[in-house]
């Protein structure tokens, strides 16, 4: 009944708009560190673009929480709102953490683990990029938004097998000859799950909203 009056009333701030927006900066810096790791286009230029995308998306959720203080009436409660943009802000935000890392250690070596979840992380960021819109109707959508958080949370324990076996073989290969070496896959393994990590946070808020409103 409550989601059904909620309809009928006007809605202030353009909340959809603003994940949606989120969401095309998570895809673009999930391609940027997908070709970081691939190889496919120098690395400056990837990190540069990763950097950039932080920078909007950090925008982005700052106008979400002051949109949120001066709304009256919000399409979700206003915790489920911040919490979601919040988890949205976490991907880029570790994404750009792994840039940094591998920027660090001037890291260009990259396993067939590190591409794969990177990979991994690309599928993510367009399965979300799917799944936002979607929340304009929840109760029209909510099964297919069910499909999609669930898809992410697959993927994401995919990303668990794929980490457990990179650093498995970054300690046979590195353990004992190159003590350095393993040190720094293990840094950057750690931020590829991290990103992986996030997005099934991301999963889990729309999950919720989910759950709530249709």
């Amino acid at each position: 009944m409550f989601a059904w009056f909620q309809r009928l009333l006007p809605h202030q701030g353009d909340f959809f708009g603003m994940f949606e927006a989120h969401a095309a900066t998570l895809v673009a810096a999930a391609d940027a560190m997908g070709n970081l790791v691939k190889g496919s286009t120098p690395d400056r230029d990837c990190i540069d673009e990763i950097e950039r995308r932080e920078h909007e998306a950090d925008d982005i959720i700052r106008q979400v929480l002051i949109t949120v203080r001066k709304t009256f009436l919000t399409p979700f409660d206003r915790g489920a709102i911040t919490s979601l943009i919040g988890a949205l802000d976490d991907t880029v935000d570790e994404m750009q953490s792994a840039a940094h890392a591998i920027d660090l250690y001037q890291f260009s070596d990259f396993t067939p683990q590190m591409r794969d979840m990177a990979a991994i992380a690309v599928d993510a960021a367009r399965l979300t990029a799917e799944a936002l819109p979607l929340l304009r109707d929840v109760a029209r959508n909510g099964p297919r938004l069910h499909e999609l958080t669930e898809r992410l949370v697959r993927i994401e324990g995919h990303a668990d097998a794929i980490h457990s076996e990179g650093l498995r073989r970054a300690l046979e290969d590195h353990g004992k000859s190159d003590t350095l070496r393993f040190v720094v896959e293990r840094e950057i393994y750690k931020h590829l799950e991290r990103i992986v990590d996030a997005f099934e946070d991301v999963a889990d808020e729309i999950d919720g909203i989910v759950i709530d409103h249709s």
